[in-house]
């Protein structure tokens, strides 16, 4: 039997590329993780998705945030840097004969925004609801923006 070497597929020529789902498992095979990390995918950090919009002149922040009790959220305001915390627990497995199958991700995360100078942090305010939190961020009033006349003379 013969043996062909690996060659990554950054080294490869872009004419000689394999098809790339091929090279991406033959990278992630032999990127140094361990087998469990690519069996079960779900042991890596949780990071929740965030919407950062303004709208009618203050700061809103969307965190997908599905499955969770309002109660295993947490928000701290330290000095401009707001935190978000929180634990999605594990409910429960699925098992059937000779089947597992888990694809939701569980476990803690943390997610900190570096807020501007312009924002009045006694006024901020979080609502959770169908599995989203939306915290609303008031500007300070001479924070925004003015329109200003321009004569003609």
């Amino acid at each position: 039997m013969r043996l062909i070497p690996y060659v990554r597929r950054s080294e490869l020529p872009t004419t000689t590329r394999l098809i790339p789902e091929i090279s991406r498992v033959f990278d992630d095979l032999f990127d140094g993780s361990t087998r469990s990390d690519w069996i079960s995918p779900n042991a890596q950090n949780w990071v929740p998705a965030v919407d950062i919009m303004e709208k009618d002149g203050n700061l809103v922040l969307r965190a997908e945030l599905p499955g969770m009790n309002e109660k295993d959220i947490q928000l701290k305001l330290e000095g401009n840097i707001l935190t978000i915390t929180g634990e999605r627990k594990h409910e429960k497995e699925e098992k059937e004969e000779n089947f597992y199958r888990m694809e939701r991700t569980y476990g803690s995360f943390s997610r900190s925004f570096t807020l501007p100078d312009t924002i009045a942090p006694d006024q901020i305010k979080a609502e959770y609801k169908n599995g989203v939190l939306s915290v609303t961020i008031p500007q300070k009033p001479e924070a925004k923006p003015r329109e200003i006349p321009v004569s003609v003379s």
